[in-house]
């Protein structure tokens, strides 16, 4: 039997889980999405939390995030599936409401899922661009 039809679906599933998750999460200020989204034992590779993280944390560097940038967005640019995994490459931009300046960088977010989840995070950010 040729299971591939399934694999496809599968692997299409999960980028429209990873896109939805950034359109509730940034682009709608979503933060309570967390709690849904992430696995109670999401593990972050990554600067600042390299660890293992929790929803609520999530939730809350979110809330910090909508409070300095409140016009916040990002735009996944491309989007690669394989296996568990879902690579992003996304460009984000706001306003600092402090300063008025507006903010822009890229990055690339590697995401492994399982069991309809995020349960870790790799990712590659490039600084401001301006």
């Amino acid at each position: 039997m040729d299971f591939s039809h399934l694999m496809e679906q599968t692997l299409k599933q999960n980028k429209t889980f990873v896109h939805n998750h950034f359109e509730e999460i940034v682009n709608r200020k979503n933060s309570a999405i967390a709690y849904q989204n992430f696995a109670p034992n999401f593990i972050d590779h990554e600067e600042p939390f390299a660890g293992l993280v929790s929803p609520d944390l999530v939730k809350q560097t979110m809330e910090k995030a909508y409070a300095k940038y409140p016009d916040l967005r990002v735009t996944v640019e491309d989007t690669i599936a394989e296996g568990d995994k879902v690579m992003v490459r996304c460009l984000w931009r706001g306003t600092d409401s402090s300063t008025g300046k507006e903010m822009e960088f890229k990055g690339f977010v590697l995401w492994r899922l399982a069991e309809g989840k995020l349960a870790e995070r790799w990712a590659t950010i490039a600084p401001p661009l301006r």
